[in-house]
């Protein structure tokens, strides 16, 4: 396939799992991908396999809630490929201090509050915040972002991840509103559990087996399940979508 032929996407949190394989799946569909991550050890070597593919790639090591750090991200991109098309917001601290931290609204240290609102749902300001004036000088472009279907189903854990998953479909809709006339499409995935490798590498079979429970669909999420739904979003296909939060969760959800 060759959907994305020409067309040059900035992947803000690419390194590994999800985005590392919608950074694959977009170039395989002949975009030029610009892979930005924190964790440059991983991100280059996404970016070396894809390379030695045969694939226009480049990474560039960047911090999402540094608003410096992005604005640099998105002048790399232009800098190397001369535009930006289209945008795949990918961010979240994942990072076992943060998450496991991230219990209850009356036990948990705030700071682990604001260090998941400044990566999950800041970042994402900031990304777009400049990412949106350069589409705009190509004639405009799709935007997309990962939130969860954590950010629906409510839980007695997590409340700083889930807060800030759902905030981003708020500034979703605001974007797709304020520039869909002007030729800029925005959307959100919200993918279900997914078994990416440090999951895969880390859970127990029990643990699978709980979070496949409730879903409608027999199995657990592959990262390769999301990068479809990306990749068709940062597409022309999907031209008429803009403004929505899209479950890629196995049927977790319901809406």
């Amino acid at each position: 396939m060759s959907r994305l032929a020409g067309k040059v996407v900035v992947v803000a949190g690419g390194a590994s799992g999800i985005g590392a394989a919608t950074a694959a799946r977009l170039a395989a569909e002949g975009s030029r991908v610009v892979v930005g991550d924190i964790d440059a050890t991983a991100g280059r070597r996404t970016v070396d396999a894809l390379a030695a593919e045969g694939h226009d790639v480049v990474f560039v090591h960047f911090d999402i809630a540094d608003e410096g750090s992005v604005e640099a991200l998105m002048q790399g991109a232009v800098a190397t490929f001369g535009r930006i098309d289209g945008l795949f917001s990918n961010a979240a601290d994942l990072r076992p201090e943060v998450i496991l931290r991230d219990t209850d609204v009356v036990e948990m240290d705030v700071a682990v509050w604001h260090r998941s609102i400044a990566v999950d749902l800041v970042g994402f300001f900031y990304t777009a915040r400049h990412a949106i004036p350069r589409l705009l000088d190509g004639g405009g472009g799709s935007i997309v972002v990962t939130s969860s279907a954590g950010a629906f189903t409510g839980g007695a854990e997590h409340p700083a991840y889930a807060t800030s998953k759902a905030g981003l479909g708020a500034l979703v809709r605001h974007i797709a509103t304020r520039w869909g006339k002007e030729g800029i499409r925005c959307n959100a995935v919200a993918p279900g559990p997914v078994l990416s490798e440090v999951f895969r590498a880390n859970a127990s079979p029990a643990a699978i087996d709980a979070l496949a429970a409730p879903l409608r669909l027999d199995r657990l999420g592959e990262p390769e399940d999301v990068a479809s739904m990306v990749a068709m979003l940062l597409s022309d296909e999907a031209t008429w979508i803009t403004g929505q939060v899209i479950g890629v969760d196995g049927g977790m959800v319901l809406r």
